[in-house]
């Protein structure tokens, strides 16, 4: 099975997007908040979306969202929408699907195999650990990775969180650039977006990291590659 037609579902800016759209699949991005789209509203057709890929917010699963969710209220959280993710997928019948959310997430369906990935086990500047769920089992290149337990179906790295190159993480607060940086793209890539910094910042920091994502593009396709 080759890669074909993925819908983006919570695409953001789409950094998820990206790295599969490197992979040679052909991403339609479906509607998000980012853009005034409202994912409550969306029927997909059945049959036309080979996988569908995407990562509902975050926010009410993280320690940070209960600390805003305790300090400010309940309306300071986005609500947990992965209800709406399994809808879509259950409407649109594609081959596949992945999902992408904080390891403190649940499964949108029975049966998914698990794998959590952190940025450093891949070499990067940031230790930033995120859970993906997929209908697929993906075994994703990275060098630190020793092994996919069959029982709780995650990643296993054999260095953890720890920060490859020693000191690597910034003390105080990150200007966008820094941000961007962070998350694989090019310090000046929102030069030219609708964004205040603020709102760049947000954007950027609520996507998937490139290099995260290209090893999960990667992994999918070569499961797909795999398949009969």
């Amino acid at each position: 099975m080759k890669a074909g037609l993925v819908l983006s579902l919570f695409p953001g800016i789409g950094l998820l997007d990206r790295a599969f759209e490197e992979e040679g699949f052909c991403v339609v991005r479906g509607p998000d908040l980012l853009w005034g789209g409202d994912i409550h509203r969306f029927a997909p057709p059945s049959g036309v979306f080979q996988g569908i890929i995407g990562g509902p917010p975050c926010q009410c699963f993280s320690p940070i969202g209960n600390v805003n969710r305790a300090r400010y209220g309940a309306d300071a959280v986005a609500r947990d929408l992965i209800p709406e993710f399994r809808r879509v997928v259950a409407a649109a019948s594609p081959d596949w699907w992945l999902m992408e959310n904080s390891p403190y997430a649940y499964s949108p369906f029975e049966g998914a195999y698990r794998l959590i990935l952190d940025t450093a086990w891949l070499g990067e500047r940031q230790a930033r650990r995120r859970a993906f769920w997929s209908s697929l089992r993906l075994l994703p290149r990275v060098p630190a990775l020793v092994s996919t337990d069959a029982g709780t179906r995650r990643a296993v790295g054999s260095r953890g969180t720890v920060d490859w190159a020693g000191s690597r993480r910034r003390e105080g607060p990150c200007s966008l650039e820094d941000v961007l940086e962070l998350q694989g793209l090019p310090r000046d890539y929102l030069r030219a977006a609708p964004f205040t910094r603020q709102a760049g910042m947000r954007a950027v920091g609520n996507g998937v990291p490139l290099p995260m994502g290209r090893v999960v593009a990667c992994a999918v396709r070569e499961a797909l590659e795999a398949a009969p």
